[in-house]
Order: C-alpha cells, then structure tokens, then sequence
C-alpha cells in the first residue's frame, strides 16, 4: 500500500441498491427481496412458465431468496443447498457463484429446484463471460477473466449511470496499476453484508473486501455485474483519473488531480450543507482531510 494514498478517514458513501421490479404494470421499488412471477395465458389454457427477474447488481444472498420465493421453499432453502449442488464454477471461484448468478428473466418451470436455478444462471453467465471476445478484453487489461468479473461487480455497484461505468472501470485499473488500494466503500459495504453508510470505525475492518486497507481486487466479485458494467471493465475509457464524487445525479465528476477533487468534495459539501435535495449516488462524498501533509482522502 502506497503512503500516499487517499486518507482513509473520508470516504464516498456509495450507491444503495435499487430495485425496480415490473409486475402486471405496476412498479415496486426497495432494497427488499421482489419476485415477480408473471403467468401469462397462451392458446387460452396452456400457461406459460413463472418468471424470475433477476436484476444488475444484486449480491447472491438476495438471489438465494428470490429464488426460495419463486419456489415457494422455506427461507435459506437455496443458501443450504449450495453445499451439494456441483455447481459447475471457474477454478477461481471456488464453489462461491458471486458474480456468476447473471441478471436476467428465467422461467421458472415446474420441478424446477434451488440447484436447477442456480445452475442455469451460472450457464447464462458462462455463454456471456466466455467468449472469445472477453477473454481477449481481459487479456488486453492484462487481468483474466474472472477478475474482469470482480472489476465488473465493483464497477456495477460504485458507478450512478450507464454513461460513467467506463469511467469508474479505468479509475479502477488506473489505481491498480499504480499499487494503491482502491478504497471503495462498495468492497466494504459486502464485507459487513450492508448497502449503507461506511464509518470511520468500518474501514479499519479486518476483511479481504477491505479495499481501504488492502491492495488489488477482492478475492471475489462483490455482485452480479450486467453487460454494461463487464462490457465497460473489458473497455475502460481511456483516461488518467485516480478520483471521482457525484455531486449531483448525472454530475460525477472525474479527475486525476488531488486539489480538483477537493473542489469537487467542497462543492458538494456545500451543496448538502445548504440543503440541497439532490444527493450523489448511495450518499454523500467524502469531507476534505484536515491534515496538513498531503495525504489524500479516498478516492470517489
């Protein structure tokens, strides 16, 4: 770990997971567990099968639910299940299928099982992880693809739109590639199996997902990354930035240099303090260090 890397007493709270979830046009919204299960008629009594809408971004805990839900099964039955069931996982993984449950619908067919759901979802990321393509985008980035998966998962999780994924991806790589730590609070907020605020108190975590206090990746993906977010870590934007904070939605703000990013947490301190309703992404950026020596607050 680099001495000067970014102080590790301010730090960007990020973004909260959000779930939309479409269920016969009506719009549900939480960070709870929603199914939908839609049964559509077809030739008047043939029914189609339920479906299982599972989004970007969700860890695999939530997807373990979603599944028991969808099949009508006791709470934790699709967590007990993963001991037995053989997924078919890289070597990397180590039976653990973070980042492997790809966010898509699926059917849910009669007889279907926890194991059945899960290996389905884990042959759906293979199709799309394991193409050529990928493992060409992984090689360029000098990175494999499993940890392209971990990049995504980091990028799905800190990134507030569509449009900075390829931002956050290089800001990533960038800090990589120079040996400081990342110090998202997204890798600490899956250690303590939270969505919310990370404390002073909580970066001193012993954890592997403590990127505040440790260099390199997480040893696993912390979330199931869509397509946008593994297609922007196989292509980062080309850039130099080692930092970035939303100050507004749509308004995050990018850059390489230590003092413009203190502008940027300044103006959106100030934006807060004065009661602004408008927040960045999973909550508000760090608060510029009071140290006089140079070191530098966390990244975002």
């Amino acid at each position: 770990m680099q001495t000067n890397t970014p102080s590790r007493s301010r730090t960007r709270l990020t973004r909260r997971g959000r779930l939309a979830v479409l269920v016969a046009g009506a719009v549900m919204a939480g960070t709870a567990v929603a199914v939908p299960l839609l049964t559509l008629a077809a030739d008047g009594d043939q029914a189609k099968p339920a479906a299982l809408v599972i989004p970007p971004g969700w860890r695999a805990n939530q997807v373990y639910d979603a599944i028991d839900k969808a099949l009508s099964l006791p709470l934790g039955s699709t967590r007990a299940a993963l001991g037995k069931a053989a997924l078919k996982l890289p070597n990397e993984a180590g039976g653990n299928p973070e980042g492997y449950l790809f966010p898509a619908t699926y059917p849910v067919r009669k007889g279907a099982t926890p194991e059945s759901m899960l290996q389905l979802m884990i042959d759906t990321a293979d199709r799309k992880f394991n193409g050529a393509p990928v493992a060409a985008g992984a090689q360029r980035n000098a990175v494999n693809v499993y940890q392209t998966v971990t990049i995504a998962s980091i990028v799905q999780a800190e990134a507030s739109t569509k449009a900075d994924m390829g931002k956050v991806a290089r800001v990533i790589f960038n800090r990589l590639n120079s040996g400081m730590p990342l110090q998202m609070d997204s890798t600490l907020h899956y250690a303590l199996n939270r969505g919310t605020a990370a404390g002073q108190s909580d970066t001193q975590e012993e954890s592997p997902y403590n990127s505040h206090q440790r260099t390199g990746l997480p040893p696993t993906p912390i979330d199931n990354p869509g397509e946008d977010a593994m297609r922007a870590a196989l292509n980062p934007t080309p850039g130099d930035w080692l930092y970035f904070v939303t100050i507004t939605p749509g308004d995050t703000r990018f850059t390489a240099d230590y003092n413009t990013h203190l502008r940027n947490v300044a103006e959106y301190n100030a934006l807060h303090q004065n009661g602004g309703t408008a927040q960045p992404t999973g909550g508000g950026p760090p608060a510029p260090p009071s140290e006089p020596d140079g070191s530098q607050p966390a990244l975002r």
